[in-house]
């Protein structure tokens, strides 16, 4: 019994590290870092284009969380951004690419999109947690859903109902809204607007 825990354990430390809610964690002997509470987060040198066509969620979903970056390897941070979103909410791709992964990693759906044209290793999108439609292999286009929004269950992410949309390169943890372009980081709800001379129904 206690060896299934243990599994499931390790299970979910290792999905909270790839998914970037969980930092790794330096082995028994590592020299300390004096400077580690004072050092500026690290800005990662990987150029990230603006492939994105549209938001994973909604038109234009609040942001919960924004990315933070680690001040170390080993430091705490937020590797990812969390998206306000209802569960059973559509989960779509945000550019074009092709499944690389979409299961479940210790209770919680994942699915992972290697993004296309982007080198190699490729970008990887995450969306966390999710319920799959595609399955690893599928080709995927910007808006197409992958999957819908699972219910936050006991020991969520977020306190309510979001989405973890992590970007990485490699081990390299980035941004996920700089794929955005800055007229989708801008945009709001449509408004319809009167037009002159036309007379109303």
């Amino acid at each position: 019994m206690r060896g299934k825990r243990c599994v499931r354990t390790w299970s979910a430390v290792l999905l909270m590290m790839a998914i970037g809610t969980l930092a790794p964690v330096a082995w028994a002997g590592a020299p300390a870092r004096a400077d580690a509470a004072t050092a500026p987060a690290p800005v990662p040198d990987v150029p990230v284009p603006t492939l994105a066509r549209v938001w994973p969620v909604g038109v234009h979903p609040m942001v919960v969380r924004g990315w933070e970056p680690p001040p170390t390897p080993y430091g705490p941070g937020h590797r990812g951004v969390d998206l306000a979103a209802a569960a059973g909410d559509p989960v779509r791709a945000v550019a074009a690419g092709r499944v690389s992964f979409a299961g479940s990693v210790a209770g919680r759906g994942v699915v992972s999109v290697d993004l296309t044209g982007t080198g190699d290793p490729p970008l990887r999108t995450t969306y966390e947690p999710v319920r799959a439609t595609v399955r690893q292999g599928d080709e995927v286009e910007p808006g197409e859903p992958v999957g819908v929004l699972e219910a936050a269950g006991a020991g969520a992410h977020c306190a309510r109902s979001c989405l973890h949309w992590g970007l990485r390169s490699g081990e390299t943890y980035l941004d996920p809204l700089s794929l955005l372009p800055p007229w989708l980081l801008r945009a709001g709800p449509s408004r319809l607007l009167p037009v002159d001379g036309v007379p109303l129904p």
